[in-house]
């Protein structure tokens, strides 16, 4: 069999946004996997909100301040007043509750910049203050556990957010396999996150439920066949269609992640497909074809 028999010659759409790239800070890995994974655990984008995820953990040799870090990316598709909004709830609410946490800014060739001060700042009720501290000017937070310190301003620039593959399986043991497979290879590439991690409920654009946004993608879902019959997308022998959903710095970013991931789990057992979602370029205005991106 040709390496990549199994995968469809399919597109995914993905969509133009604006991310920030910020680095978690703290005395210890466990503190900084638990402000990186809470400040980045709802992916909103579909619902109008801020869209993040964890980018990679990076050893002290590689932070300003010597200590362990997460690079976390925060995504919206446009708006820089729902933007800073959106951006500060996550900030106040799952970093700088954390012990000893710092925020830095490390977005590349950013186009502007929200400052910290009125969103995240004024948690310290009129007592911050602002420091020269590593190269960098920091707003000081005063807390009970002294004491919070982000950078004044997170630049921002502008990436490519939505891009997606499907790994469809026959067995449960190859959705947690080859999904595992898959989260840590991404890891490994830099300017890209994955929102969901591995996503179990595909969705679509229209809905009976417009109050509820994007709803199940409904021929997609294996116990629904029976019941749709004709209308039915699942293919034979395959029992599961967990989606990876890709927000990337760059469209090389995002396409060498991909190509690095299918790569890493084409062969494993229990993966019978491998397509992507779509709705016929009506979602994303960019259009990317997996074929072209594995050959590449």
């Amino acid at each position: 069999m040709a390496k990549y028999d199994k995968v469809e010659d399919t597109f995914f759409e993905s969509f133009d946004g604006m991310y920030i790239r910020a680095l978690i800070t703290a005395e210890d890995e466990l503190t900084v996997k638990e402000a990186a994974y809470d400040a980045t655990a709802t992916p909103s984008a579909v619902i109008g909100r801020v869209e993040a995820g964890v980018e990679a953990f990076v050893d002290g040799d590689k932070t300003p301040d010597g200590r362990p870090g997460a690079i976390v990316q925060f995504w919206l598709t446009d708006d820089l007043v729902k933007f800073e909004r959106e951006l500060s709830y996550r900030i106040r609410q799952d970093i700088l509750v954390k012990p000893f946490t710092r925020v830095f800014s490390i977005t590349e060739n950013p186009v502007g910049a929200i400052g910290m001060m009125e969103s995240v700042g004024h948690c310290g009720d009129g007592y911050e203050w602002e420091i020269e501290e590593f190269g960098r000017k920091m707003i000081n937070v005063p807390i009970a556990v002294p004491d919070f310190q982000i950078e004044s301003e997170l630049a921002y620039a502008e990436g490519i957010m939505g891009g997606n593959f499907w790994y469809m399986c026959s067995t449960k043991e190859a959705v947690l396999k080859a999904g595992r497979i898959i989260i840590d290879t991404i890891m490994e590439v830099d300017g890209v996150c994955t929102p969901f991690g591995i996503c179990s409920a595909a969705s679509k654009p229209e809905t009976n439920f417009p109050e509820i946004g994007p709803s199940t993608n409904h021929p997609y879902c294996p116990s629904l066949k029976e019941r749709l019959g004709d209308e039915s997308k699942v293919p034979e022998g395959v029992n599961y269609i967990p989606e990876i959903v890709i927000n990337a710095t760059s469209q090389e970013a995002m396409n060498l992640a991909i190509k690095k991931a299918i790569d890493a789990i084409i062969d494993i057992d229990g993966v019978e497909r491998i397509s992507a979602g779509n709705f016929e370029g009506q979602l994303g205005e960019h259009k990317t074809n997996l074929l072209d991106i594995l050959k590449e």
